[in-house]
């Protein structure tokens, strides 16, 4: 009873939240007719609505817990993320989304890996491609998890691992229930939420600090002044391509391409970019220099930038009660705006691209696998984050990577350039992923970032590819949509 008269507001709040979600997961229920319904939506939903879905997607506790904290430690230069993750969201439906929405309803795609397996007519780059995606998706899901976990554990005063079990079975029901449908109405509201809470963040850190002006003591401090020089905590180099791997994603990682299948119409591209477009601009303004004043708030004797944000939740005096119970429910749908999409990736990926091309699956049949497997792999993942392999931003960063380095050449190119080949495909996916995997043993690695390498040796051999062979019969589809 002493815990929840002091956490009545929180537990309110999660009632009230938590009806909504089982509301959209009968309605995403209802609405599901097949798998192209449980995996893309019916191709039929508006952009407002996918918009949101699209921003909320990316921005989960890795945003609001990890990024928001990261200035704590990496300083003023981590505010280029702001800049980074709007041109990368900008250029992601301006030249991504159309092309996408039109080559995947055209051969039936519903997985990025389906997408690389019909553009390059090729069952071997397919199946690469659904393991890289499995792989990469398991780093960022502990991450998630890892950061509503330390959130829930010091706001709520409950242990980390019931925390992430909590988490667990509420994502695991509405999504396997839902399917995308579901997930997308709920990642809308969820982005309403987020936008909301990082105001009153904001707001808070900044009422604690003093002001704008509290910028100022920081950067005179002796303790801290080394925070704004362009190497604060590493090369710059490594800081552009941490930031380039947390950014890019948005033109490479399937959670947030999986947005673009869903789109009714060009109407709807143009609806969803604008929405989007908005919400990144406005929040990660106000999220990503939460890090540098909270030195003004609770001093700098944190050993872990993770918990800058649950620390600062965790003041009373910092933020009164309601707007702090809030903000812990936007932590909240946060997380599930990421576990959830996440979770219907890896789950369509494994049903639709590594179990069909063992053996034949009825429809009907594949949609009740893909909800077995969304709570399989949830499973899997809520264990392993029990002991995480690293901070928030470290496996956020390194996934973003894999995507980044491994797939930027066949989504990209594949969309825009009628070359390339299932050999082609297969070098890049494989160049990408050894380049990124065994960069730290290369001499002097620790000047560069890993993406970068891996990108471009990725590139190339995809290129090089290209140019020795001419174009697939699939890749005429791109001329014929467009």
């Amino acid at each position: 009873m002493a815990w929840l008269q002091t956490h009545w507001i929180a537990v309110a709040l999660l009632v009230v939240y938590g009806a909504i979600l089982v509301r959209h997961a009968i309605e995403g229920r209802r609405g599901t007719k097949g798998r192209t319904d449980y995996y893309v939506g019916g191709r039929s939903m508006g952009g407002v609505v996918l918009g949101l879905s699209f921003f909320a997607t990316y921005s989960s506790t890795n945003s609001f817990v990890g990024f928001s904290g990261q200035a704590y430690t990496y300083g003023a230069a981590w505010l280029l993320v702001a800049p980074a993750v709007v041109i990368f969201s900008l250029s992601a439906w301006v030249w991504v989304a159309p092309r996408l929405r039109a080559f995947t309803g055209a051969v039936d795609s519903v997985t990025l890996a389906d997408y690389v397996g019909f553009r390059f007519e090729s069952r071997a780059a397919r199946l690469l491609a659904a393991v890289i995606v499995i792989f990469a998706s398991f780093l960022y899901m502990i991450a998630v998890f890892k950061g509503i976990g330390n959130l829930l554990e010091i706001f709520l005063d409950i242990p980390y691992a019931a925390a992430i079990g909590f988490v667990f079975l509420i994502v695991v029901f509405y999504t396997a229930v839902g399917g995308f449908i579901s997930v997308v109405k709920t990642d809308a509201v969820q982005g309403i939420v987020m936008s909301i809470a990082a105001v009153l963040l904001f707001w808070g850190t900044l009422r604690g600090a003093g002001g704008l002006g509290a910028l100022d003591a920081i950067r005179a401090a002796p303790a801290t002044e080394g925070l704004f020089r362009w190497d604060a905590a590493m090369p710059f180099p490594v800081l552009i391509g941490i930031v380039v791997a947390g950014t890019l994603k948005f033109i490479v990682d399937p959670r947030q391409l999986s947005r673009f299948y869903a789109l009714a119409d060009p109407r709807a591209v143009r609806h969803g970019m604008i929405v989007s477009t908005i919400a990144f601009l406005g929040v990660y303004t106000l999220l990503l220099p939460i890090g540098l004043y909270a030195h003004a708030v609770i001093g700098s004797g944190l050993t872990e930038s993770d918990l800058v944000v649950p620390t600062l939740l965790g003041d009373a005096g910092i933020l009164p009660a309601l707007p702090a119970a809030f903000i812990l429910v936007a932590m909240l749908a946060a997380a599930m705006s990421s576990l959830d999409s996440v979770l219907l990736v890896m789950a369509s990926t494994w049903e639709r691209d590594v179990i069909s091309l063992v053996r034949h699956v009825e429809e009907g049949r594949a949609v009740a696998e893909t909800r077995f497997w969304v709570a399989l792999f949830a499973i899997i993942t809520a264990w392993l984050s029990l002991n995480p392999p690293g901070s928030i931003v470290t496996l956020t960063a390194f996934s973003g990577g894999l995507y980044a380095a491994c797939f930027f050449p066949a989504v990209v190119l594949g969309l825009l350039w009628r070359r390339g080949t299932g050999a082609g495909a297969v070098a890049s996916l494989l160049t990408g992923f050894i380049v990124l995997m065994c960069w730290d043993w290369v001499p002097f690695s620790e000047a560069v970032h890993e993406v970068f390498p891996a990108m471009a040796l990725s590139l190339a051999a995809y290129v090089g590819c290209g140019l020795a062979a001419p174009p697939l019969e699939a890749a005429k589809r791109l001329d014929i949509k467009l």
